[in-house]
Parts: C-alpha cells; sequence; structure tokens
C-alpha cells in the first residue's frame, strides 16, 4: 500500500507568512499566469491541495506560484523550495558570458525551447541591474577574443537591420519578423561580438549595436505578451549596454526593465532601479534621454502613490527635454520623439494620479507630436487610452470616436498589447449599449469582429 502523502510544510509555511487567504492566493497566481500570456483557473481548492501534499501543480503554474508568493513576501522563493519540478530552470540561469547568454536566448527562441517558452516575468528580475558586476564579465568577454576582425561597416550593417524591423514592428507589430530578428541575433550579430576590433570605440560601438538588437526582440515579445521572455531579452541587453557605455545606454536598459514592470503595474524595485539609472547616466546623456529617464521616475512614484515625488520628477523631465546639449542616440531615439513619448508617460501618471482632465490633454499632446504613418501603433494605442480618459470623465460620445479611431489603426496588426486594448474597452462600450448611446452597438461588433 503507497505511504500516503506528507503535507508540503514549506509551502504552508510561505503562505502563512504571506498572510493571505487562498482565495486571494489563488487570484494573485491567475494574475501572473496572464502577466506571462496563460489563462489558467487556480482556485482556492488547488492551492490547498498543494499545500496539504495530496496534488503538485501542472505545467508552469508551480512557477507562478513561486512569483505570487516572492511578491507578497518581498523576497525571492523559487518552486525548488516546495519540492516542485519547475524549480530547476537552469537553462535561463544568466551565463556569466553577456555574448554567449545573447546568442544561446537568440538560439532558443528560434528553436521555441520549451525553457524559454514557459520563462515567467519577475519581480526579481527587475533589480537584476542593481547587483550585476560588469566588470568581471567584461574581463571574462576580453578573455575570448578570436581570430576574425570586424570592421565598422559590420557593425552599421547591424545597426540597419535593427532600424528597417524596428520601422516594421512600428507598423505590422511584434509578431512581425520576430524569429529573423532572434536568429540574426544568435547566428550573427552576438558571435561577431568575439571578433578582433582595430580600436576600443569601434569595439563599444558593436556591443552598443547589438544591445538595440537585442532590445527590439524583447520589445518584441512585450508586444506580444510574452513578458518573460522579453524580460531575458532586455536583461541580455543590459548586460551588452554595459560593455558598450557603463554610463548612458545601461542607463537606458534600466529604464527599459523599469519601464516594463510598470506596464505589467508591478512597481517593486521600480523607484530604485530608475534612481540608479539616473544616477548612472547623468552628466552623460543628452536631455532628451533625460527627459524620458525622469518621466519613468515619475511613472514609478505615481504608482507607489509618492504623489509629491511624481510631480518633481515630472517637472524634471520638463527641464530636461528644453536642454539641446548633445545628439540623442539611436537606443533612445527608437521610442520615438521624446516630446512624444514624455507626453504619452505623463498622462499615464496622471492616470496613477486619477487626474483625467490632465490625462486627456497629455495625450492629445503626444498625438501632435508623433507621425501618425511612421508610429502607428503608438498612435493606435494613444487613441485607445485617450478614450479610456474620456469615459473616465462621462463623455461617451467622444470616448467611442476615440476608439473607433483606434479599432482603424489597429487593423492588420500582430500584438497583443492592441488585443489587449480591445478587449479592455468592452465592458465600457457594454454600459453604454444598454444606454443607447449612438455608435455604442456598431463599435461592439468591431471590437467583436477584431478579436476573432
Amino acid at each position: 500500500m503507497n505511504a500516503p502523502k506528507q503535507p508540503n510544510a514549506r509551502l504552508q509555511a510561505a503562505i502563512a507568512e504571506a498572510g493571505c487567504t487562498l482565495d486571494a492566493l489563488a487570484r494573485d497566481v491567475r494574475r501572473v499566469a496572464a502577466e506571462n500570456g496563460e489563462i489558467i483557473q487556480t482556485n482556492k481548492s488547488a492551492i490547498s491541495h498543494w499545500a496539504n501534499g495530496t496534488r503538485s501543480p501542472t505545467g508552469q503554474t508551480d512557477r507562478y506560484l513561486a512569483e505570487a508568493l516572492s511578491r507578497r513576501l518581498r523576497r525571492v522563493v523559487t518552486p525548488a523550495e516546495f519540492g516542485f519540478a519547475g524549480g530547476g530552470d537552469a537553462a535561463l540561469d544568466h551565463d556569466a558570458d553577456p555574448i554567449v547568454a545573447a546568442a544561446d536566448l537568440g538560439r532558443a527562441d528560434v528553436e521555441r525551447h520549451r525553457h524559454l517558452a514557459v520563462a515567467a516575468f519577475t519581480v526579481a528580475g527587475v533589480a537584476m541591474p542593481l547587483g550585476y558586476d560588469h566588470a568581471a564579465a567584461s574581463r571574462l568577454m576580453r578573455t575570448r577574443t578570436g581570430g576574425t576582425l570586424v570592421g565598422a561597416g559590420d557593425v552599421e550593417v547591424v545597426r540597419q537591420i535593427t532600424a528597417a524591423f524596428s520601422a516594421a514592428d512600428e507598423r505590422l507589430g511584434g509578431g512581425h519578423g520576430l524569429t529573423t530578428v532572434a536568429a540574426y541575433l544568435a547566428d550573427t550579430a552576438a558571435p561577431m561580438l568575439r571578433g578582433r576590433f582595430r580600436n576600443d570605440a569601434l569595439r563599444r560601438a558593436a556591443f552598443g549595436a547589438v544591445a538595440e538588437l537585442a532590445y527590439l526582440a524583447g520589445w518584441k515579445h512585450h508586444d506580444l505578451g510574452h513578458e518573460g521572455t522579453a524580460q531575458r531579452y532586455y536583461q541580455a541587453g543590459y548586460r551588452l549596454a554595459c560593455e558598450a557605455d557603463p554610463h548612458a545606454h545601461a542607463a537606458w536598459m534600466m529604464r527599459t526593465l523599469a519601464h516594463q514592470a510598470l506596464s505589467l503595474k508591478q512597481p517593486h524595485h521600480c523607484v530604485d532601479l530608475a534612481e540608479a539609472a539616473l544616477a548612472t547616466g547623468l552628466g552623460h546623456i543628452d536631455g532628451q534621454t533625460e527627459a524620458l529617464l525622469h518621466i519613468t521616475h515619475a511613472r514609478a512614484f505615481a504608482a507607489t502613490k509618492e504623489k509629491t515625488a511624481a510631480a518633481r520628477a515630472l517637472l524634471a523631465a520638463e527641464d530636461a527635454l528644453l536642454r539641446e546639449d548633445r545628439p540623442q542616440p539611436s537606443y533612445s531615439l527608437v521610442s520615438g520623439p521624446a516630446a512624444g513619448t514624455v507626453a504619452s508617460h505623463t498622462a499615464r501618471t496622471l492616470t496613477d494620479l486619477a487626474d483625467h482632465i490632465g490625462t486627456e490633454q497629455q495625450h492629445r499632446d503626444a498625438l501632435d507630436r508623433w507621425d501618425p504613418q511612421k508610429y502607428k501603433r503608438v498612435h493606435a494605442l494613444t487613441h485607445a487610452d485617450l478614450g479610456d480618459s474620456l469615459a473616465a470623465q462621462a463623455r461617451a460620445d467622444e470616448a467611442i470616436a476615440a476608439w473607433s479611431t483606434a479599432l482603424d489603426l489597429m487593423d492588420g496588426m500582430t500584438s497583443e498589447r492592441t488585443r489587449k486594448a480591445i478587449v479592455s474597452i468592452r465592458p465600457t462600450l457594454a454600459i453604454y449599449q444598454r444606454r443607447r448611446v449612438p455608435g455604442a452597438a456598431d463599435l461592439a461588433h468591431r471590437a467583436r469582429e477584431a478579436l476573432i
């Protein structure tokens, strides 16, 4: 006769320490799964079975459970601590050599390795730059130089390919060309960094170009809702950026990791990371890029309900925009005109502060600053956000007009972010339909069709 299974004492202790109900923890687990593109049905009964040792989580749920508890406990816990098989995620461990890590990441993406497909976004991963030992990694990379001579033309090709796919990404969505970008990173761009360079300036330029390519791959995954994979690419981009420019470019990649976390409403570590980015970059960055760091700082403060600090950071962003002391680098230009990005993120900051009138004005300012052809997806998402701010002010007719424009622009895009925007407007549209608001029924039908 089989011996009865023992209660999972460590899991029970972690739940008790978290001080939450099983219902609340189940909701947290479902939320983490949704952030990573998976809909699961975990409930309090499932949690109870796991804690009692009668069942174990299936699929990637053990990772989602560990992440949910990490957020509640404000410390990192892993599936292995509870005896679950998912803890041995060695394939996602950061290799000491950033070049190897970037190449392996791209290769795993192309080959659709299971460990990458199920990678979960983690709040601990947001803080990765705060403990990164760049000096040790740099020493290791310099001892592994190969024999191939790399010229300026090779670096320029990487930049041109990145620029081409970035432009297509904005018009067609993150799903367009993703495999090609990952393959180029794995097979050509990352291996190029092993070569010999005529001078250190060219070597730094090469690392910067490949860091931008890694960022693009991460951004594509973010647009598709693959947040765990996106975070891995952003971390890889940060480590390469440190070798290119440990001040300005590294600061930008810190901002990228914080920006992703804020978009997922996970502000843990974001204030610290934004402050570290500013401390790293100030004195080495242009005014436009500095403004983008300040606006991320403002959003982090707003997300943690620090209104006064958020207001100060907003003013610092506006001041930095006025400073035109040096050219804006390509890695921050990729997000579009800085004034438009600052306006857009000011709107999101004001949304967190419940200032819907201010939010509306900032969204309109952002739309004025972005080329609607070049930044089609940005316009689509901004019109969707504008509609939300109008709806919050009980201006239903104007909200419907903004949402209708958003749906027009979203047509033909492969983007989870645009899909989520459509899903988010449907509950309000249902209310408008019951109130017989003109245009609501037609827009609701279009939204349903767009989601098929």
